[in-house]
């Protein structure tokens, strides 16, 4: 899509949290020298073999029938043979049918065992990520996001540091509680005028358009509904006794990580891509939206007071006793039973997320209840390291693999493991594990934000990879540090 006025590219918008949606928005065609149908079977073969030898090696059946359903997931994820979210649902079907049978003596004991592997379906943390998105649907449809925003860039003024400051603080903001595949859009959509007000070749504009998404990338990082890979973490910890991760437990977590990162990536976009000698900064006229395309004053006001009570429950959610997913019913309800969320919107939920989320929560509890993740461990050549440094791997490893496939499919494979690694200090290992997975930025298709900003056309793969490399060095060393001082 492109304006009509300043004839600047404005960002696509995409759902899902996939390399997929990514290389829609590139609009490049993905070389697919197999077809889909025998990249599917080689992952099964691959998976079966791996399964096979070690039922062999002295594996039992139920840990080496996790293990099948494990390693074809990760390949499944990792090749984008099938979507992220098909993957998450089949990892749920082959439970059912692998380890839900009590003929077989596998593992399951009574006829009702199987339930056990769809109840993630109703887990907390899905209720708690749903009401997340409805209150993004919510600020979204009765343009409340997009007024806080531009609320935001008039009162960023006109120097160049403070705009950037401001831009990069608002999508770390609106990413704390909205989806940052919206926020980036939301956020690009506004900056694209200052950005073709520009001289070509001013290379403030790279700051802007860079400043964007990293900046939503670690807003993931502050809240429990952020991003997927922290209900992971939660829903993980949960299973340890004395774990139990609130809202604003995670917020300590998170939040200052984050915003430490986040002033490392200011500085360096402020310094690495200054306003041009010479050239003075102007900011457009932003309008305000039409009367009659604009929602109804109480629908705003509506909108404004549910948002507030529910981030407020979340917030004191531990000392008011009541659960963050209980508080989630509350925008839930009051914005489908006042009409503001209507049917339309209600189906334009990022439905996929879900899904994908309760297949990691299904196979993360499937990898520790069959004793697979203890097998995992004991093959891992980690004698000497230490438990830091035992972490610190983890966590590069989570970086690597979040830069070349989805972040919550990531985390899905390596948070169970890491359970079991670090028994004695779980929260600091599964916490920065889930925290680094956000960091991934290195390229265009590493997180849908990326791929919205290098869809504009005024960035290149090399410019991702400056900054993405940064963050990406600095996250663990970051994250793991914070855990371990508040531990």
């Amino acid at each position: 899509m492109t304006d009509p006025d300043s004839q600047t590219p404005l960002p696509h918008t995409i759902v899902g949290d996939s390399r997929r949606d990514a290389r829609k928005v590139l609009s490049r065609p993905v070389v697919r020298p197999l077809g889909a149908v025998t990249r599917f079977l080689l992952a099964l073969a691959f998976a079966t073999a791996l399964a096979w030898f070690a039922q062999q090696d002295g594996l039992a059946a139920a840990p080496s029938r996790m293990l099948f359903i494990l390693v074809l997931a990760a390949v499944l994820w990792l090749f984008e043979v099938i979507p992220a979210y098909a993957v998450g649902i089949l990892v749920i079907a082959l439970q059912i049918l692998l380890l839900g049978n009590p003929d077989a003596g596998v593992f399951a004991v009574e006829s009702d065992d199987w339930e056990t592997f769809v109840v993630v379906l109703g887990h907390p943390l899905i209720w708690l990520f749903f009401g997340g998105f409805v209150l993004s649907a919510a600020a979204s449809r009765t343009g409340l996001d997009l007024s806080l925003a531009r609320r935001l860039l008039r009162q960023a003024g006109g120097s160049p540091a403070r705009l950037l400051f401001g831009i990069m603080a608002g999508s770390l903001a609106f990413s704390m509680f909205m989806s940052n595949t919206a926020t980036t859009a939301m956020m690009l959509a506004i900056t694209a005028p200052v950005v073709a007000g520009l001289t070509p070749g001013n290379p403030y504009g790279k700051a802007l358009l860079l400043g964007v998404p990293f900046a939503a990338n670690m807003g993931g990082m502050a809240t429990l509904i952020g991003s997927p890979p922290n209900a992971i973490a939660a829903g993980a910890l949960a299973g340890v006794p004395g774990q139990d991760v609130g809202f604003l437990t995670w917020m300590g977590y998170g939040l200052p990580p984050a915003i430490a990162l986040f002033v490392v990536c200011w500085l360096f976009l402020r310094f690495r891509y200054p306003m041009q000698d010479g050239e003075v900064l102007s900011l457009p006229e932003l309008k305000r939206a039409d009367d009659d395309t604009a929602p109804p004053r109480w629908q705003r006001t509506v909108a404004v007071g549910t948002m507030a009570c529910t981030v407020g429950l979340w917030m004191t959610g531990e000392w008011t006793g009541l659960p963050s997913a209980a508080v989630s019913f509350l925008p839930i309800t009051v914005f489908t039973a006042t009409g503001i969320l209507r049917d339309r919107d209600v189906r334009g939920l990022p439905w996929d997320i879900l899904l994908l989320l309760a297949g990691g929560l299904a196979l993360g509890n499937g990898v520790r209840d069959t004793g697979l993740a203890e097998w995992l461990v004991a093959l891992l050549p980690f004698e000497g390291l230490g438990d830091l440094g035992v972490v610190l791997l983890i966590c590069y490893v989570t970086v690597l693999l979040s830069n070349l496939m989805s972040n919550t499919a990531a985390a899905n494979i390596l948070v169970p493991v890491a359970v079991v690694l670090a028994a004695g200090f779980e929260a600091p290992a599964v916490v920065s594990l889930a925290l680094c997975a956000s960091c991934a930025m290195c390229l265009p298709i590493s997180t849908p934000p990326n791929a919205i900003a290098f869809g504009t056309g005024r960035l290149e793969s090399a410019d991702f990879m400056r900054g993405g490399l940064l963050v990406g060095l600095l996250a663990p060393l970051v994250t793991l540090g914070w855990m371990w001082i508040i531990r």
